[in-house]
């Protein structure tokens, strides 16, 4: 069995409440209050920036050039293709972008991406890839799924767009297709290392959204 149809089957659960999550279930039928979306762009953005580090890291481990190659244009990309979707919203929104990236990382964010580094610079390249899969995949998933409903909101659906178009598609096939031949040479105990980075980095998945949906701020301070 392909690599990465283990992941998959692991997450189920948590994909199937991504998808029910009053977040996602608002961007396609427009009941999504706008200041979620608004504060979920602002975190998403500050996210992206730390992910970018991550497929930097990720790039450097690289055992094979194809991918060092992928993985540094893949980091070049959140910060300049997605970068420029969430300054658009911001546009729309009357936000300047440098109150944007002063804003300070809500906690499901912080802790997310925290994780991520922490497993970008400290472990094995196979167990990076486990961890950083989920935002490709997930992400891609969700679109393609969403892309089939629409949304009543322009905002929302050139998310939509953007996340189910062919091109992010591709995106996603090709790190697939590396986690799938990083997986053949794999061990079984390297095999579960990598499932539980996977599982760990999907379920912040899911809490980025509530994150977004419920406009979390720190409890204290």
């Amino acid at each position: 069995m392909p690599l990465t149809d283990e992941l998959w089957s692991s997450i189920t659960e948590i994909y199937n409440a991504i998808l029910e999550h009053d977040f996602i279930v608002g961007l396609t039928d427009g009941t999504l209050i706008e200041e979620s979306f608004k504060y979920y762009a602002v975190q998403d953005a500050l996210y992206l920036r730390e992910f970018a580090r991550a497929l930097s890291i990720a790039a450097a481990k690289s055992p094979v050039d194809e991918w060092m190659i992928m993985f540094n244009e893949h980091s070049a990309g959140a910060l300049k293709v997605e970068r420029a979707l969430h300054e658009s919203f911001f546009r729309d929104f009357g936000i300047d972008t440098e109150d944007v990236y002063s804003t300070p990382l809500a906690p499901n964010n912080l802790a997310y991406t925290s994780y991520l580094l922490s497993v970008a610079y400290s472990a094995p390249f196979h167990e990076v890839i486990g961890a950083i899969l989920p935002c490709y995949w997930i992400y891609g998933e969700v679109g393609k799924e969403l892309i089939k409903k629409g949304s009543p909101n322009a905002l929302y659906q050139r998310w939509i767009d953007t996340y189910g178009g062919e091109e992010f598609e591709v995106i996603v096939k090709a790190v697939l297709a590396l986690a799938n031949e990083v997986g053949e040479s794999l061990r079984e105990e390297e095999k579960r290392m990598v499932k539980s980075r996977f599982i760990t980095t999907s379920r912040y998945e899911w809490m980025f959204w509530d994150m977004g949906f419920m406009r979390q701020d720190w409890p204290v301070g």
